[in-house]
């Protein structure tokens, strides 16, 4: 056979592939997905180049259509419901692609690093306390589970690697976030409508792996991968997840976004101040739904000295970080923070207990986002110090009906005077504040509470949420 014979042979079949090609949706466009609800949902996906494309909807029995630019992408926007399904979106250029078993609902993005991926079955070695009854308990088609595959990459990708939406039953259960999953399957319960949560989240990683290129220009202490990183690239490199993870879902339509981070960040506590942040206010730039509501996790207390580089003290105390975290809350709109003062292990960086940080995240969720009343959903916070001879009185906001120590002494408030040495304190609650003082410091200049890189919080709410570590001072 001669090469002419050959070229127009190889011709005839890629317009064969192309004739027949159907279009192409990203993973996360398949059976058993959640739209979320009330909105006008992006849907695209790639075809060739000209082609028009249909996208037709069950719920509203509507037909969008765009045509696909000179790279093949399209997109549409879709107008949802309330809640309900399941419900059917056919997409076709020619060539059909049927998406069934599709819910309408709630949908949350899940994020962070170890404590948001740990699944619900475990880390080998270290257990999720009470998930056996949870997992075998789990079985509910209202939730939906997506779990986007780790991927480090130094490019944006518009797609992310193969996975499939699960419906809530114990073997896709076991498998997925359990903070996550103790969030969402409150929300269900809840709201009685469909929950879709969709986990993004890299153990190890650091803030800056989860933000682009752009966002972090403005923090020159971080370090922008080029080509020749490829071969040492990872979870801790800049943009890495941002560009493997997070950017191929940029536009899905969300509620909003629940994150759990900051352990690998908790040497560099102040600059994660600012980082953190920066890395919600780009989130939420591109995804285009303006502040969508953002609720995150506060690192529960830990012995980090455990970890290398095996230092203790300084900056290497992870209240520092814990202090950022809660200083950063105040600097953005519509988000929260739960504090897990009391649920922290000494000798493990994930702790066992999941549902309970799933549970306040839902607690602040339902009360802020759904507008659900009648119970406590925020832990008090730092609001003012004064100081009247050598007592300091510090006031918390967020605590309407007080606060309590359940009838243990406070042990962990420290007092200091100019020289900056913090002593021993002796504190008590007195209407709602707690006053502080030590016959050693005769004018109080600041006041620390539980800032040490492990303790266990023994300042609450009268519901029963813990008081954050704080300090007064920023020495």
């Amino acid at each position: 056979m001669n090469l002419r014979c050959l070229s127009f042979l190889f011709l005839l079949l890629l317009l064969q592939t192309a004739a027949s090609a159907q279009p192409r949706l990203p993973y996360f466009f398949s059976d058993n997905m959640v739209l979320q609800r009330n909105t006008d949902v992006k849907i695209w996906g790639t075809s060739q180049a000209g082609k028009r494309v249909q996208v037709s909807t069950s719920w509203n029995k509507k037909n969008y259509a765009a045509t696909a630019d000179s790279n093949g992408n399209w997109e549409v926007r879709a107008s949802t419901p309330g809640a309900g399904g399941p419900y059917t979106i056919r997409v076709s250029d020619g060539r059909p692609v049927e998406i069934r078993n599709v819910m309408i609902g709630e949908v949350w993005l899940c994020s962070g690093q170890s404590n948001m991926e740990m699944p619900m079955k475990g880390y080998r070695d270290q257990p999720i306390r009470g998930s056996n009854d949870a997992i075998f308990e789990s079985a509910n088609p209202m939730i939906r589970l997506y779990t986007v595959p780790r991927s480090v990459k130094l490019r944006p990708q518009d797609t992310s690697k193969a996975s499939p939406w699960k419906i809530a039953q114990p073997e896709s259960v076991s498998e997925f976030s359990a903070t996550a999953w103790y969030f969402g399957k409150m929300l269900q319960e809840r709201l009685n409508v469909p929950v879709g949560l969709i986990n993004i989240s890299y153990g190890g990683s650091t803030a800056e792996a989860w933000m682009s290129t752009d966002a972090l220009r403005a923090f020159p202490s971080i370090k922008l991968p080029t080509a020749a990183d490829s071969a040492s690239a990872n979870n801790r490199t800049a943009t890495t997840l941002y560009n493997g993870m997070l950017h191929p879902f940029i536009g899905y339509g969300i509620k909003g976004c629940i994150w759990y981070q900051g352990e690998s960040n908790f040497e560099r506590a102040e600059e994660y101040e600012t980082l953190f942040p920066a890395m919600v206010q780009q989130w939420r730039k591109e995804f285009g739904q303006g502040d969508f509501p953002f609720y995150f996790v506060q690192i529960a207390p830990y012995n980090y000295s455990q970890l290398p580089p095996y230092y203790a003290g300084g900056k290497y105390n992870s209240a520092f970080l814990r202090d950022a975290q809660r200083k950063a809350q105040r600097l953005m709109p519509n988000s929260g923070m739960v504090s897990l003062l009391d649920a922290g292990e000494e000798n493990s960086i994930h702790p066992a207990d999941k549902q309970t940080p799933g549970k306040r995240l839902a607690y602040l969720a339902l009360a802020k986002t759904y507008g659900e009343k009648g119970f406590g959903f925020a832990s008090p916070d730092l609001d003012t110090m004064t100081v009247t001879g050598n007592i300091a009185t510090i006031k918390f906001r967020d605590a309407p009906n007080g606060l309590t120590s359940f009838g243990r002494e406070l042990r962990h408030f420290e007092i200091a005077g100019a020289d900056k040495v913090f002593r021993p304190a002796n504190a008590v609650i007195r209407r709602g504040t707690v006053v502080v003082s030590s016959p050693d410091v005769r004018e109080p200049v600041a006041v620390r509470y539980a800032f040490r890189d492990f303790v266990s919080g023994d300042l609450f709410s009268t519901e029963g949420l813990p008081v954050s570590s704080f300090r007064t001072d920023d020495w």
